[in-house]
C-alpha cells in the first residue's frame, strides 16, 4: 500500500468548503469515468469516507473539511503506487479548482 496525503488551502467559510468539496467524487467519477467506478462516500459531519475502484483496483480514503483547509488522504494499492504522483496531482488540482 502506499499513502496519498493532500492538504488543500481555502479561503471559504467551513460550510462552503464542505459543500464544493463534495463534488470532488462526482466531478472525477465523471471526467475519469473511463478509469474510476463504484464511487462511494460517507459524510459524518465535516469527516467523509469514501472509496473507488481505478483501473480494476480499490482505493480508499478520508475527507476532512477544516476552516482553513481540506485534508485527502488515501491508500493505494502497490500496483496502482506507481502512479501516486499522478494520482494526488489530479485529486490537489481539482480540489484546488474546487475551493477557489
Amino acid at each position: 500500500m502506499s499513502s496519498i496525503n493532500v492538504q488543500v488551502p481555502h479561503q471559504l467559510s467551513k460550510e462552503e468548503a464542505k459543500q464544493r468539496i463534495q463534488k470532488l467524487l462526482s466531478n472525477l467519477k465523471e471526467e475519469q469515468k473511463d478509469l474510476i467506478s463504484h464511487i462511494n462516500e460517507e459524510w459524518t459531519g465535516d469527516d467523509c469516507t469514501f472509496n473507488f475502484t481505478a483501473k480494476g483496483f480499490d482505493v480508499s480514503g478520508t475527507l476532512q473539511v477544516n476552516p482553513d483547509h481540506v485534508a485527502i488522504t488515501g491508500e493505494l494499492p502497490f500496483a496502482l503506487s506507481f502512479f501516486k504522483g499522478m494520482i494526488s496531482d489530479v485529486i490537489e488540482q481539482k480540489a484546488k479548482t474546487l475551493l477557489t
